[in-house]
Formats: C-alpha cells, structure tokens, sequence
C-alpha cells in the first residue's frame, strides 16, 4: 500500500463501458463517461435507478468488468499501470448472497486472506468475526447462516485483507432493523478509523443518513457529485402541514389558484401545502390559509428528502 494517503480514494475519468450485442439484443452502452472523485475518508453515496450503470461501475472498480475505454485509480494507483495493488486497495460486498455453503465462517476468512496473500500472523479472522458478531458461529456452515449473517460475513470477506476502501453494494437488502443498526454501527466504526466507504441502495434514507457526499448516476452519465448539504439544495420546495381547527371537506379555491402553492388534504385530515423556499416564508402561507378561514390548531414543517432529489435529477425513474 501506499505510505501516504491520498487525496482521492477513487478517480475515475471519462469512463465508458459498451456490452458487445448478443442474440437479437444490440450492444447496450452502460457508462456514457463517467468522471467521479471519491475524497479519501469520506462516506461517498452513488445512487441510481436499475440499469443505471451503478454495478458495471462498481465491477469495473473490482476488476470483474473489463472498461472500454477511460481510466480509474484506486488509493493512487493506476488500474491498468498497477492492477495488483488497485486490487488490494479495495473490497468489495456484492449485492448477492454467494458464499461457498461447505465452508464455515472462519475458513472463509483464512481462505480469502490467503488468496490476497496475508501473512497467517496478521490475519485478523477472529477479530473480524467477532467484530460482526458471527464469532459464535465461526465454525459453522455458511449454508445454516441466516441472510442477515451471510450478508454480514460477506463484509468480513472484504475487509479481511484490511483495503483502505470498501464498496457496499446494496449491504442492507433483505436485512432486518436491528442487524441494519449494528451493520451500520460498524460502518461507522471503520470510516472513524480511517476507511472510505463507497454504499450503493436503494433505501435513500440510508443514503440521506450515512453519506457525506452523494453522486446520482442516471442511464450511464452521472447528472450530481456534490456534498450532501449542497445536493439536498437542489429542490427548492417546502411544506408545511396544518391541522386545522374544524374539517375541511377541500382545500379553499384561494389555495388551489395561488400560482406557487400546491395545496392538498391528505387523509388524516391534515393540509399539506408545498411552496417555493427560495421566494416564499412561512408567515405568507400562513396569511394565506388564514385568509381562506382556515384556523389553525397545530402545525409542522417539512423540508425536501433526498427522494425529492432523486426524482428531480433522475427525471422520476425509480
């Protein structure tokens, strides 16, 4: 490894990647030049729809996708100049659940150290077991782990060569709450000691929680790359939920042909009006819905959600 750290953890520059057609199918175009820094110690969020272009990135970073053309660096070194070290620097959890079912946890963990050549004295197998909380079931078979354990030894995989990035494709899937609190804890642990996590999910309120700096990858070209507080920015939208005095069987005509509200009664009973933050305040609506004979009992106020975002940037593709 490198004695110092960079700067970046991942360049990657004017990446592109076109699948060869096959059968009756044309050759799709994956990556249209993606350029990407991912600062090194950070939590980095690289959000997209299915077929976006999130896991041939991801693949390519791992060695598993041969690049069409473009460059990627991973902890300084080039892909093509230094692939062996590129490789060491980073580990990578798959999406999907595959571990070998005649291998116990510890084996596991032995066995992929020593295919990245790890001194049997620095192996860190029971460390990193226990650190996940599968150090009572080390020598069980991978086949009796439930999902929530498989997904977690598949993090010990990765990690059990100590890269000082770790790529999180989808970590949480198919996860119950509790397990996604110590996954996440220990995330966190590892970014606190100096590790860059690159997550990919779906659950954006993960993204939303965890990430520092989010990039959106959308039909093969990245459409945002900013600090989360800068991206949440991007919608310039607030609402404020009022719960008002008596029922209303509508929302008031004045709401509904004021130009910059959209106004609407949500089944609680509650009116939601949405407004424009960057020209409108609180004490407008307020005015307004008072002016409409709406009297207010109680009230509270949403601001745009990383979803809201994602929507905007991606044109709604889900």
């Amino acid at each position: 490894m490198s004695s110092a750290t960079p700067h970046y953890a991942i360049e990657a520059h004017d990446l592109h990647k076109t699948y060869a057609a096959q059968g009756n199918a044309p050759a799709k175009q994956a990556l249209k030049g993606v350029t990407l820094q991912i600062p090194a110690g950070s939590v980095f969020g690289l959000l997209g729809a299915n077929g976006a272009g999130k896991s041939t990135f991801i693949n390519i970073l791992a060695g598993l996708v041969v690049k069409s053309s473009g460059s990627v660096k991973i902890w300084g070194f080039d892909q093509d100049v230094n692939p062996r070290m590129s490789r060491a620097s980073i580990g990578v959890v798959p999406q999907e659940l595959i571990l070998d079912p005649f291998f116990t946890p510890r084996e596991a963990l032995e066995i992929q150290a020593g295919l990245y050549g790890v001194p049997k004295a620095e192996r860190r197998t029971m460390e990193l077991l226990a650190a996940l909380n599968l150090d009572d079931k080390a020598d069980a078979y991978a086949r009796s782990l439930s999902g929530g354990m498989r997904r977690r030894l598949l993090i010990g995989k990765a990690l059990c060569h100590s890269p000082p990035v770790l790529i999180l494709d989808e970590p949480t899937a198919g996860v119950d709450i509790e397990l996604r609190k110590q996954m996440w804890a220990y995330v966190r642990e590892l970014n606190e000691r100096g590790v860059t996590i690159v997550l990919t999910t779906h659950y954006l309120e993960e993204a939303e929680e965890m990430c520092d700096r989010i990039a959106i990858i959308d039909s093969g070209r990245v459409v945002a790359c900013e600090d989360k507080a800068v991206l949440m920015q991007r919608v310039d939208s607030k609402s404020v939920v009022i719960w008002p005095e008596h029922d209303l069987d509508a929302v008031p005509e004045s709401l509904h042909s004021h130009g910059d509200l959209d106004a609407r009664l949500r089944d609680d009973g509650a009116l939601v009006i949405t407004y424009p933050k960057s020209h409108m305040r609180l004490g407008e609506i307020l005015a307004a819905a008072q002016s409409a004979g709406i009297t207010v009992k109680d009230l509270t106020t949403e601001e745009a959600d990383l979803e809201d975002v994602f929507v905007a940037m991606t044109g709604g593709r889900a």
